[in-house]
């Protein structure tokens, strides 16, 4: 790693995706549970080579992107321009860096970035102005006629590389790149900065970094996903008391009821047993491994804290919560009327999206305590995709 001060990552989603098709651009398109945009951002915010990372957007995209980036804690997105460049210009001028700051330039629709790259293009600046990762070109090239139909040469394949990103540069000399080339097009980062002069090396990318174009590349996505994917299951079980009180705390809602549930945080049975499922799943442990229940500073705690946790060590393993299935188990309050709310409400904690929450409800037929009307519990089983 090159002695810079601070590392950015300047994920750029700026584009409309015309080619892809559909009411929703690429980068926000669901990948595996998640916004394709979701992958890298958070790929990079668990490398320990990455210490901010900001997101150039479309304007009109804004709520697309919160809902990809929902939980997370990151800049206000940069507004984009009309083409990659521009966007990429934008971002730069934005970022308030020293001249020999580090800027990993990466494109969102590009969901397989690893820390692997990131590291690789980091360390190539400590000989180099700029560093992209590429693959070499294995397959033979053909250049057409005028109609496009026929064969006009055999190219030389020797040398020739496919650009990808992430694409590494000190910030100080790829902005002022930028700055000349404004109103040029120039197809990445690297070819702004060889007209400036600035010498770039190649890194291995991946055959995997795939960009996502067209819907076949979305379906390819899924298979390369799927092919390096270990699943693993995790089952979770909470009770609370009721105690006094005007409402309990369900599913990350609030509902007015006669009483209250007791316990040291807000008693969230719901997300008390799905973060044990998911922590399960991973083999961490359980919740009160991670928030002892005798620690003061939980006391009264929002158990999305827990649950927003459980998912984040998901993420730190490069891996995504598939399904998510809980049931409630209670006299009152009905859960019907809000179970909406709640399955929006565990989405949007975990990230991923609502049609990989499911929420139902029981009673136990006037059986036991909870028929009894003493308290109230939940099960919950939580389905992960790790690396295999």
């Amino acid at each position: 790693m090159t002695t810079a001060g601070s590392y950015v990552a300047l994920i750029v989603a700026g584009g409309s995706g015309t080619r892809f098709g559909g009411s929703v651009p690429k980068q926000y398109r669901l990948l595996d549970g998640r916004p394709v945009l979701r992958h890298s951002v958070d790929t990079c915010r668990a490398s320990g080579a990455i210490d901010r990372v900001q997101v150039v957007i479309r304007p009109g995209d804004r709520s697309d992107y919160d809902r990809a980036v929902a939980g997370l804690s990151l800049p206000e997105p940069v507004a984009g321009g009309d083409t990659r460049q521009e966007s990429v210009r934008l971002g730069l001028e934005t970022l308030r860096l020293g001249p020999d700051d580090i800027v990993l330039i990466h494109d969102a629709a590009r969901p397989f970035l690893s820390d692997r790259m990131i590291g690789a293009c980091c360390d190539a600046l400590e000989t180099a102005d700029g560093a992209i990762a590429a693959v070499p070109v294995r397959d033979t090239l053909k250049r057409s006629s005028d109609d496009g139909r026929h064969i006009a040469a055999t190219l030389e394949r020797a040398g020739i590389w496919r650009a990808q990103t992430p694409q590494a540069f000190r910030f100080g000399a790829i902005l002022a790149a930028h700055r000349s080339a404004a109103g040029r097009d120039l197809t990445d980062d690297a070819a702004v900065a060889e007209a400036a002069g600035l010498a770039t090396v190649l890194v291995d990318g991946c055959e995997d970094n795939i960009k996502i174009t067209t819907e076949d590349d979305l379906a390819r996505a899924e298979r390369i996903l799927s092919s390096r994917r270990e699943y693993r299951t995790g089952m979770g079980y909470d009770v609370h008391a009721f105690g006094p009180g005007r409402s309990v705390w369900l599913g990350g809602i609030e509902i007015a009821h006669d009483r209250a549930l007791v316990g040291h945080s807000d008693a969230d049975v719901v997300l008390h047993a799905l973060t044990d499922a998911i922590l399960g799943a991973i083999g961490a442990g359980d919740i009160g491994c991670h928030f002892p229940p005798d620690d003061p500073q939980w006391k009264g705690a929002s158990s999305a804290q827990f649950l927003a946790h459980a998912a984040a060590l998901v993420r730190a393993r490069s891996g995504s919560i598939v399904h998510i299935d809980v049931t409630i188990i209670c006299e009152q309050p009905k859960v019907g009327p809000h179970r909406a709310a709640m399955q929006r409400a565990v989405a949007a904690i975990v990230g991923v999206d609502e049609t990989r929450v499911s929420i139902k409800a029981t009673t136990s037929e006037g059986l036991g305590f909870t028929g009894r009307g003493e308290g109230m519990a939940a099960q919950a089983v939580a389905t992960v995709a790790l690396p295999g």
